[in-house]
């Protein structure tokens, strides 16, 4: 008679939907939409604070917040984690709980801009984070990752085993409408917009965007006779100054006599993150560095043609479904942009491959991976 299989029981760690935002907020709230699923042989418990994450300006009570974040870290998740008698910690983060009692912990490390960027991190915090985030990842299972270019990434820079860096592909958000693009928008800004022709980006303005260099291509096509066209960056600025680019943005805007070309939305809902992408004529991602990039994934999504840098990650997720661009050369941005203005069939081909390439993206498919590593992890 074969031995009844061990129920493993899983704490997720989601007090960082209190302050996460794009690409971290939707990877948690997926995940967490998918492990509240029936899922045979596993058990979930997720933790969060009681107390609000304060995510204001004054400069005391951030300090206030990031140490509360560190008791939340190692002391108040695993003493839940413990009483749960939870198998497994995972954290949709880089900080995971330094010891463990009696379970094992899994973190996500997004990206290597920690390593990269150093001059953009409060240097306190960076010497925590390699300190004690990079200590606690090495007594952990498991990394997951998002791409295989930032497992080799995080390898090079942490020493970590490659062997325990697991690279899992995220996806799309699940945006609330089907196929209604006539739906009204919310925003009032947009109801202006979806009247005329418009290059498309999202994402925060952070340096690494590279929204100068669009902002740049942009004029050149407006010199060039595509004055109806506008360009709406959905997303706002950073709330890290060292990591904000809004100043120069701003600047590029006004020296080019742009306000009325360049439409800054700041973030939107759902409903009207999915109206944009489905009236755009296109979506340009000029990143200089990311680690998985699910806009590209959204485009897809939503039937718009996409544009990406050829660099980190971008070509790995996009595959042969979007035309690539060197995101350092405004001119050859701005002739990839023009030969999609101008040429319908095109656009027509990009669609349809961006639809297939989305099929191979699930959070279905990413929550079975991530279950996959759970179960390896208490063998």
């Amino acid at each position: 008679m074969s031995e009844k299989k061990k129920t493993l029981v899983i704490g997720i760690d989601t007090r960082d939907l209190q302050i996460a935002a794009t690409g971290t907020k939707t990877f948690l709230e997926s995940l967490c939409t998918e492990f509240k699923k029936e899922h045979a042989g596993f058990q979930f418990y997720f933790f969060t604070s009681q107390m609000p994450a304060y995510t204001g300006k004054n400069s005391f009570l951030k300090i206030i917040e990031h140490l509360r974040y560190f008791i939340w870290k190692q002391v108040s998740l695993p003493v839940k984690a413990r009483i749960k008698k939870c198998d497994i910690v995972f954290c949709s983060d880089f900080f995971v709980p330094y010891l463990h009692f009696g379970f094992s912990t899994i973190p996500t490390f997004h990206d290597a801009f920690f390593w990269e960027y150093p001059e953009h991190y409060n240097k306190y915090w960076l010497w925590i984070f390699k300190k004690l985030g990079v200590a606690a990842a090495k007594k952990s299972h498991s990394i997951i990752t998002p791409t295989q270019y930032t497992r080799e990434k995080i390898a090079f820079y942490s020493k970590i085993d490659k062997s325990k860096i697991i690279p899992v592909y995220e996806a799309a958000k699940s945006f609330p409408l089907t196929e209604n693009i006539h739906t009204p928008p919310e925003n009032p800004i947009l109801k202006e917009i979806f009247k005329m022709p418009y290059i498309l980006h999202v994402g925060t303005f952070e340096k690494r965007k590279n929204i100068p260099r669009l902002i740049k291509a942009f004029k050149l096509l407006q010199d060039e006779g595509y004055e109806d066209i506008r360009l709406l960056l959905v997303g706002q600025f950073s709330k890290k100054k060292t990591l904000d680019d809004s100043l120069l943005i701003e600047k590029l805007i006004s020296e080019n006599n742009l306000q009325k070309k360049v439409i800054m939305s700041g973030y939107l809902s759902d409903i009207d993150l999915q109206l944009c992408y489905q009236h755009a004529l296109m979506y340009v991602f000029p990143s200089l560095n990311e680690g998985f990039g699910i806009p590209v994934l959204e485009a897809f999504q939503q039937q718009t043609p996409v544009l990406v840098a050829n660099n980190s990650c971008l070509l790995e997720v996009s595959g042969n479904a979007a035309l690539s661009f060197n995101p350092l050369d405004e001119v050859e941005m701005a002739n990839k942009m023009k030969l999609l203005i101008t040429n319908a069939d095109q656009r027509k081909e990009l669609i349809t491959k961006g639809l297939i390439r989305n099929e191979a993206f699930s959070w279905e498919k990413t929550a079975a991976a991530i279950l996959a590593v759970f179960e390896k992890a208490v063998k």
